[in-house]
């Protein structure tokens, strides 16, 4: 059973063989490799390594506080109305911004910026604008600067989407995750049909750059036929970007998922239908599928990137910024620099106190060897433009590619007979059909691969 559409086939049968768990390779290595024996000296050594460097900027600013809890999140929150939670956070945040920046050569140029959470406009107008001084006085902001922000639907009004446009927001983000009003109460996100098409219209006459949503296929209630109208209904919002995300349950992890009435979720065989039919949809309408779970315009810099081999990975997703270096501020935030990566502490309390001992709030990290950078370049090349040029990867770093990877070559070979690859002389190619087990691919050059069921999400 194959599906052919736009570059990516559905293959019915080596989907079931390959649907596997296996790491979303947004670093590699993976953040699951991240410990606590690294140091805030480590850190302040990877830094000053690159300034040394001189490589551009991204910034990335958590923002951990939501009014209710969403039962499919997977992210790193605290639920609270207590709006005055958020001004020792952001006075910490603050705080933070300052001290590390003080150890960043100040002409590095900030070429990317993002706002995630958590519900970053659970922040008001004046705390959005106090948070942007911060930066911008910290920073040094290039003028084309990608600067986006993460929104709940549910707590914006039309100023609000007009104020983060003029204070220098140019792309954003939203979840609808499903239109259905059953499968919306079933995961306490209830947000009408009218609400989302309203905020949309503000984000168009508000003149953003990009609008991208999130919907997910797997929740409480889900049928082929419900999703296929969420699907044309998200169609119709005319976003630049979509993304279509596999929930994964995952309650031993994620408590607040026990509220998710088992018995409604769907089957494996009906969310495999779900799925083909989503690519079909998207596919069949002027989206073009970017790979794991994204899908953009043609004329979207995501697809653009790709055509030119230069789309890349990090913590947030698929980014157009290759070579830049990623600082993470905010509990629970990354850091991912050229050879270390630095998670900050994950509980408030922790958070806190470290920034008021005027101490980098390092609570985890990794120092990449030589090897793993290496082995970084191959797997972002696979994952991000289903394609590899040995002769590159070999020149980049003096090695001869077919000798240092022998071992990964012969573990490509039955994924090769599969047909999910085309292995040559010279080059790696993702096929159609491999495009949607590309996680499965890229896992063969993983060197710190030790899977475990429930450490990572199924492939599909």
């Amino acid at each position: 059973m194959v599906f052919i559409s736009s570059g990516v086939k559905f293959d019915l049968d080596l989907i079931q063989k390959y649907d596997t768990p296996a790491p979303r390779y947004t670093s590699y290595p993976p953040a699951t490799q991240l410990a606590e024996g690294f140091t805030e000296k480590d850190f302040r050594n990877a830094i000053a390594a690159s300034n040394h460097r001189k490589s551009p900027l991204s910034l990335y600013f958590h923002i951990p506080f939501c009014q209710s809890a969403c039962y499919f999140c997977g992210c790193n929150t605290v639920i609270s109305n207590n709006k005055n939670i958020a001004k020792p956070y952001l006075e910490n945040l603050a705080r933070e911004i300052a001290h590390t920046a003080s150890l960043i050569d100040h002409g590095r140029k900030v070429l990317q910026i993002h706002w995630g959470g958590g519900t970053p406009n659970y922040l008001d107008c004046e705390q959005v604008e106090f948070l942007w001084r911060q930066i911008t006085s910290n920073f040094n902001l290039d003028p084309q600067a990608e600067v986006s922000i993460e929104i709940n639907p549910r707590y914006v009004d039309e100023d609000y989407i007009f104020f983060l446009r003029e204070i220098g927001f140019n792309r954003i983000s939203f979840g609808i995750q499903d239109f259905n009003p059953q499968v919306q109460l079933a995961v306490n996100r209830v947000q009408p049909e009218e609400m989302l098409f309203d905020v949309m219209s503000w984000i168009k006459a508000a003149k953003f750059t990009s609008v991208n949503v999130d919907l997910i296929y797997g929740l409480p209630y889900q049928s082929l036929q419900t999703f296929r109208d969420t699907v044309k209904k998200t169609i119709a919002l005319d976003p630049d970007r979509i993304v279509v995300f596999n929930f994964a349950y995952v309650p031993w992890l994620k408590p607040a998922q026990k509220n998710i009435p088992v018995a409604a979720l769907p089957q494996p065989q009906e969310k495999l239908e779900i799925l083909k039919m989503t690519i079909e949809e998207l596919t069949n309408s002027q989206y073009l599928f970017i790979g794991m779970d994204h899908f953009a315009k043609a004329n979207d810099e995501l697809a653009i990137a790709q055509r030119h081999r230069t789309l890349q990975r990090n913590f947030q997703g698929y980014t157009t910024h290759a070579g830049t270096d990623l600082f993470g501020f905010g509990a629970t935030s990354i850091s991912m620099l050229h050879d270390a990566y630095v998670q900050n502490h994950k509980h408030l309390k922790d958070y806190y106190q470290a920034v008021a001992a005027d101490v980098l709030p390092v609570n985890k990290g990794i120092k990449l060897t030589p090897d793993d950078i290496i082995r970084r370049d191959v797997i972002m090349c696979i994952m991000s433009n289903f394609q590899l040029h040995k002769h590159e990867i070999a020149e980049k770093y003096h090695i001869n590619f077919d000798q240092y990877f022998a071992h990964e070559l012969n573990l490509l070979e039955p994924l090769a007979a599969d047909g999910l690859v085309h292995l040559s002389t010279n080059h790696i190619q993702i096929t159609d059909i491999g495009r949607l087990l590309v996680r499965n691919i890229a896992v063969v050059f993983d060197n710190h691969n030790q899977m475990q069921e429930k450490q990572f999400s199924r492939a599909i």
